[in-house]
C-alpha cells in the first residue's frame, strides 16, 4: 500500500486505517491489542480513536477506547513514532450527559481541555490529526436530512474553534486539524477562516461513505477536491450490512447475528442502519456482489478503496479475522459493469443510511 498525503499536511498514511470504536465494548484489551498488533504487521499505520467512544455511546465506557490504545502504546516502545494517530473532540452533547455536562456548546477551552485529556489516556506527546467530531452548528447528521435555520442558537464561532486549534499546534501538542460530519459549507468555512486570519487549515474531513451511504458525492466531494482536503470514509460496511450478515432474517430475525452490533445495541438499530430500506438495499448490493464472483465485504471495500474521493478507508473490527478480510479486500478491482450495476441500484434506492 502507497502512503497517502493528507491535505495539505505533513502526515503520510495508510490507504486503510484501522477504526478502534469497539475497544472497549464490543472488543476487550487483550483482543484489541492483538488487532492493533496485526494492523501493524500488515503494514497499516493510521489509527483513529476519539474521547467518546467506546460505541455505542455509554457513560461506562467514555474514554476507553484511548486508554485501551495508551496502554497498548506504552507496552511497545519505539512504535509510536512509526504511526499516525487521530482521535476528536467530542462536537455538543446529543443526549450525551456524561461529555462535558451535556451542554449544547464547545468552547475554545473545552477544546483544549479536550485534548490535554486525551494526551493523557493516549500516553502521547502529540496527536497527529486532532478532529471536532461534530459540528457545534445545528446541521442534518447521523441520519438527519434536513438543515432548519429554525434550529440555530448561539455557540461558540469556526473561528475560536480554529483559534484554540491553533493554540495546540502552536504548542506542539497536535500536528494537524481536522473535521468530522461536516458540510460543504463548515468545510469552505473552516478554510476560508484558516487561510484569512493564519490559522491551521484542515487537511481532512472524516464522513460516513459507503454503497448505502453516498450522499457526500453530491456536493462534498467537489469541495474537498477544489480545496485540497482529503476524504476519511467511515463505516464502510455500513455497521455490517453490507457483509451479508443480517441478509437472510434482517436485523431482528432469528439468523441475526446476536453479537454483531446492530443486532446487539437497540440505539444502533434506531439510527439509519436500522431502516429498512438500508437494509433493502445493502441485500441488494450484496446480492450483486454474489453474482459478480465477489464476496460483500469485497465489493463494499473496493467500492471505497479505489474511490477517487476517499483518501483513506476506515474499518472497524472485532477480531484479527475481521481485520484480515478487510485488508485483503484491498486490491479487489471493481469491472465497468459492476460500477455500473451499482450505480443503477443506487438511482433505484439512492442513500437510505445517510
Amino acid at each position: 500500500m502507497k502512503n497517502i498525503q493528507l491535505g495539505h499536511s505533513d502526515l503520510h498514511v495508510t490507504p486503510i486505517c484501522l477504526g478502534t470504536m469497539t475497544f472497549g465494548e464490543q472488543v476487550d484489551e487483550p483482543t484489541a491489542f492483538a488487532i492493533m498488533d496485526r494492523a501493524v504487521e500488515r503494514g497499516i499505520n493510521f489509527l483513529d480513536t476519539a474521547e467518546m467512544y467506546a460505541v455505542p455511546p455509554r457513560a461506562e465506557t467514555f474514554n476507553a477506547t484511548e486508554r485501551i490504545i495508551g496502554n497498548w502504546l506504552c507496552a511497545r516502545p519505539g512504535l509510536r513514532d512509526k504511526l499516525v494517530i487521530a482521535t476528536k473532540v467530542a462536537g455538543p452533547s446529543r443526549g450525551m450527559p456524561w461529555i462535558r455536562g451535556g451542554k449544547g456548546d464547545v468552547t475554545a477551552a473545552d477544546i483544549i481541555a479536550a485534548c490535554d485529556g486525551s494526551l493523557k489516556r493516549l500516553k502521547t506527546d502529540v496527536i497527529d490529526l486532532y478532529q471536532i467530531h461534530w459540528p457545534n452548528r445545528s446541521v442534518p447528521m447521523f441520519g438527519g436530512m434536513y438543515f432548519n435555520p429554525a434550529n440555530d442558537r448561539p455557540v461558540t464561532s469556526i473561528h475560536e474553534q480554529l483559534e484554540a486549534l491553533g493554540q495546540l499546534v502552536k504548542a506542539g501538542k497536535v500536528r494537524a486539524v481536522g473535521l468530522s460530519n461536516e458540510t460543504p459549507y463548515g468545510v469552505h468555512e473552516f478554510v476560508r477562516l484558516a487561510e484569512q486570519h493564519g490559522l491551521p487549515r484542515v487537511a481532512t474531513v472524516q464522513n460516513v461513505y459507503s454503497l448505502v451511504s453516498r450522499a457526500l458525492e453530491n456536493g462534498l466531494d467537489e469541495t474537498l477536491h477544489r480545496l485540497g482536503v482529503s476524504l476519511l470514509a467511515y463505516s464502510p460496511l455500513a455497521f455490517g450490512l453490507l457483509t451479508g450478515k443480517y441478509d437472510a432474517s434482517g436485523i431482528d430475525g432469528p439468523a441475526a447475528p446476536k453479537e454483531a452490533r446492530i443486532a446487539r445495541y437497540e440505539s444502533v438499530r434506531k439510527q439509519r442502519w436500522g431502516r429498512k430500506e438500508s437494509v433493502a438495499a445493502a441485500r441488494r448490493y450484496n446480492a450483486l456482489a454474489r453474482d459478480h464472483g465477489l464476496t460483500p465485504t469485497q465489493v463494499a471495500l473496493a467500492f471505497c478503496y479505489t474511490k477517487w474521493q476517499v483518501a483513506s478507508t476506515i474499518i472497524g473490527v472485532t477480531s484479527v479475522a475481521q481485520l484480515d478480510e478487510d485488508i485483503d479486500a484491498f486490491g479487489t478491482t471493481l469491472t465497468p459493469e459492476t460500477l455500473a450495476a451499482i450505480d443503477a441500484i443506487r438511482l433505484e434506492m439512492r442513500d437510505p443510511a445517510c
